[in-house]
C-alpha cells in the first residue's frame, strides 16, 4: 500500500518528494509577513519522523549551516521515514542577530505556548501544533552564548532508552545527562514521550567548521541508528565515541578585571589547577581562578573583560576521567576527517586542541 502524504501547515508532501513549506508565524510592524521555513523530505518507505531544528536562539547560527549541509547530502534519496528540517525557529532573533524575541523573551522557555499568549508563546504553540506533535524524534541544535565557546556535546535526559540511544549514536565527545528546564522544547518533547537530544557546539554569531562538520556527521549517524538511512559502507568506526559526564560545574570570576586564560577547551584539568588569571589594568590586583574539581573543560569565555561572579569556564566531571580523556583524544584525532568540502576556516579555540 502506498505511503500517505505528510501534511504540515496545510501542505501535503507526497512520498518520495521534498518540499519547502513557509509556515506563517507573525508580521513585522510594517505589516510584512514572516514565515518559519521548513524543509520536508518524505521518504517512499515508512520509518521515523525526525525533526532537526536550529536557531531557537536567534544568534546560534551553527545549527543553520548543519541543517543546510544535511539537506545537501545525496544519501537522502534513500530516506526511510520523514525528515522535517527547521533551520531557523526564532526568525525574529535571527534577522536581528540576537538570542531573544523582540519582547526579550527566551523562546526556549515558552513551551508549550499558547494560541493567544505572548509572541514567544504563540510561536511555541505554532511549532508544537504544526510540527512537533507530528514527529517521533527530535534533534535540537544550539551553540554557546555570545563570547562563550562550547565544546561539541550532547545534553539529554538519559532515563529514556531511546534518547540515550540517539545521544550515543550522535558521536559528540561528551554527553551530559542534563535535567529538563521548564518551558524548554526539550522538556515539552519529553512530556509527549518524544526522544530528544540537544547538540551544543561553538559560539553565538560565529561559524566553526569543526562544530559544523561534527554536527552534520552526528545527525547522519542518528538517522542511520534509527534506520532512516542505509548503513555506511566500509569499515565501521569505533562504536564508543562519547563519554557521559556525571555532572558539571560553572567556574566564576572572583574579582572584576581582565582575564588571561590558561586552560583551553577540551583540556583535562585537576582540582585546584589554574584555569585563568584575572587582574586590573595596572596589575596591582591579580588573582588566579582555579578549578573546583577534576574534569574536562567544555566551555570557555572568550571575552577577556569579566565582572565578579561572571561564568568563565564550564568543567564536566566524570566517574572515569581517563575514559573521558580517551573520548577527547579520539575526537581530536578524527575531526579533520569530518570536515566537509565547502569548509570555512576553524576559529581559534580549536588551535590549542591540535597541539
Amino acid at each position: 500500500m502506498a505511503r500517505a502524504p505528510f501534511e504540515i501547515a496545510g501542505v501535503q508532501v507526497k512520498p518520495g518528494t521534498r518540499e519547502t513549506v513557509e509556515v506563517p508565524v507573525a508580521k513585522l510592524y510594517t505589516h510584512t509577513p514572516l514565515h518559519i521555513p521548513v524543509e520536508v523530505v518524505h521518504g517512499r518507505r515508512d520509518g521515523p519522523v525526525l525533526m532537526v531544528c536550529g536557531a531557537i536562539h536567534g544568534d546560534e547560527i551553527n545549527g543553520v549551516e548543519i541543517i543546510r549541509r544535511v539537506l545537501k547530502n545525496s544519501a537522502l534519496r534513500h530516506l526511510r521515514g520523514t525528515l522535517v528540517a527547521v533551520p531557523i525557529v526564532n526568525i525574529f532573533g535571527f534577522v536581528q542577530r540576537t538570542r531573544y524575541l523582540p519582547d526579550r523573551r527566551d523562546l526556549n522557555r515558552c513551551f508549550p505556548g499558547s494560541e493567544s499568549g505572548s509572541l514567544g508563546g504563540r510561536i511555541a504553540y505554532l511549532l508544537r501544533t504544526q510540527i512537533m506533535e507530528n514527529v517521533s524524534h527530535i534533534i535540537d541544535l544550539h551553540t554557546g552564548a555570545i563570547h562563550r565557546f562550547n565544546l561539541p556535546q550532547i545534553r539529554a535526559e538519559l532515563k529514556n532508552p531511546e534518547t540515550a540511544r540517539m545521544a550515543e549514536a550522535f558521536g559528540a565527545p561528551i554527553i551530559i545527562n542534563a535535567g529538563l528546564r521548564e518551558g524548554s522544547l526539550r522538556a515539552y518533547a519529553d512530556s509527549l514521550d518524544i526522544p530528544v537530544i540537544t547538540f551544543e557546539g561553538g559560539e553565538a554569531l560565529r561559524f566553526d567548521e569543526v562544530v559544523i562538520a561534527s554536527g552534520v556527521k552526528g545527525v547522519m549517524r542518528v538517522m542511520r541508528e534509527l534506520e532512516m538511512m542505509p548503513a555506511k559502507k566500509g569499515p565501521k568506526a569505533p562504536r564508543k565515541r562519547s563519554e557521559t559526564a556525571a555532572n558539571s560545574v560553572w567556574v566564576r570570576a572572583d574579582i572584576d578585571g581582565i582575564m588571561r586564560p590558561v586552560a583551553h577547551l577540551g583540556q583535562r584539568v585537576r582540582k585546584g589547577q589554574k584555569l585563568a588569571m584575572v587582574a586590573d589594568p595596572f596589575g596591582e590586583t591579580e588573582e588566579a581562578i582555579t578549578s573546583p574539581c577534576s574534569g574536562i573543560v567544555i566551555c570557555v569565555n572568550n571575552l577577556p573583560l569579566v565582572n565578579e561572579g561572571e561564568a568563565i569556564y564550564h568543567v564536566a566531571r566524570f566517574d572515569e576521567l581517563g575514559e573521558a580523556e580517551k573520548a577527547m583524544d579520539y575526537f581530536r584525532s578524527t575531526y579533520e576527517n569530518e570536515v566537509a568540502d565547502d569548509a570555512v576556516v576553524p576559529v581559534h579555540p580549536w588551535d590549542e586542541m591540535q597541539k
